[in-house]
């Protein structure tokens, strides 16, 4: 049966924890929007497959994560993108360039499926937002400085009932480099 299933980076727990209080205060001032109860988080893709599959991708994501050294993201700035309406709290410069390399990775990994990618870095506060709301977003969030430690990338299963991604796996980042296979000779 097709599900479909997003490949994500979970901050920590304080960062998710603080989002979620921004995004409680942001819905007291302009009601439901899209994306006020879902889970802190830095989209790497989303895809569609046949659940028989899942395994083996999740074997493919663990062999890649075990070589990824975990790294420290610091979120310093509010932005928006416009055109989608969505309003995020954007990493510096420094955690943006080794974020969008693991990205990339991950999403090379799977690049067998049809992909829905991220290229660009962000943990949503909310999305299609109108011009309006965006503003009024703007305006209660001036400034913002969370790190955490990107250890960990998480596999999440859409609930179709809720419509929420829900957390089916975790891959950690171990640092460990992968051995080169190198063909010998017996004589």
């Amino acid at each position: 049966m097709d599900k479909k299933y997003s490949v994500a980076i979970y901050p920590s727990q304080d960062v998710i924890a603080s989002v979620k209080t921004m995004k409680e205060y942001l819905k007291g001032k302009i009601k439901w929007y899209n994306s006020c109860n879902s889970t802190a988080h830095i989209t790497i893709c989303e895809f569609t497959i046949d659940d028989s599959q899942i395994d083996i991708l999740k074997q493919k994501l663990f062999r890649k994560c075990d070589a990824i050294t975990p790294f420290p993201v610091y979120l310093d700035h509010f932005s928006s993108y416009e055109n989608s309406g969505a309003f995020f709290i954007a990493p510096n410069e420094v955690s943006k360039n080794k974020l969008k390399p693991v990205m990339k990775m991950i999403q090379e990994t799977l690049k067998s499926l049809k992909l829905k990618k991220s290229d660009d870095p962000h943990l949503s506060i909310g999305r299609k937002l109108t011009p309006e709301k965006l503003k009024i977003a703007s305006q209660l969030f001036t400034s913002i400085e969370i790190d955490f430690l990107c250890k960990e990338i998480v596999l999440r299963e859409l609930d179709p009932v809720k419509i929420q991604f829900f957390v089916i796996d975790t891959f950690l980042f171990n640092g460990n480099s992968q051995p080169e296979f190198v063909q010998g000779s017996l004589f």
